[in-house]
């Protein structure tokens, strides 16, 4: 009994530190747009509809940091920067496609 105890324990951190990173607004979003491509900022910036520049920025540098992005640059000219999912960012994609339609069968959105 104690090991399957351990197991839980195990799963339950897991599912904490995935949310801690999934959990925080606009991380699936980016995640899911990357998903068609590498993208640049100013892209990304147009495809999370509300997004300011600052919380971008920190988001990305968060992503990537957690292994789920990586960050090129191109030494141009011009100098380009661009974005785009890493394997386990990728591995991701199908997760977050569930977790849309988990949501769209079983949530209802608040009337406003």
């Amino acid at each position: 009994m104690a090991d399957a105890d351990q197991e839980i324990q195990l799963c339950d951190a897991a599912v904490t530190l995935a949310f801690s990173v999934l959990g925080k607004r606009w991380n699936g979003m980016i995640v899911s747009s990357l998903g068609a491509g590498p993208a640049s900022f100013v892209s990304l910036r147009r495809a999370v509809s509300g997004i300011s520049d600052t919380v971008l920025s920190d988001r990305l540098t968060e992503l990537a940091q957690t292994g789920l992005v990586s960050r090129s640059v191109d030494a141009g000219p011009p100098i380009a920067v661009s974005y785009s999912l890493t394997g386990s960012g990728r591995r991701l994609l199908p997760i977050l496609g569930q977790l849309g339609e988990w949501a769209s069968a079983n949530l209802e959105l608040p009337a406003h």
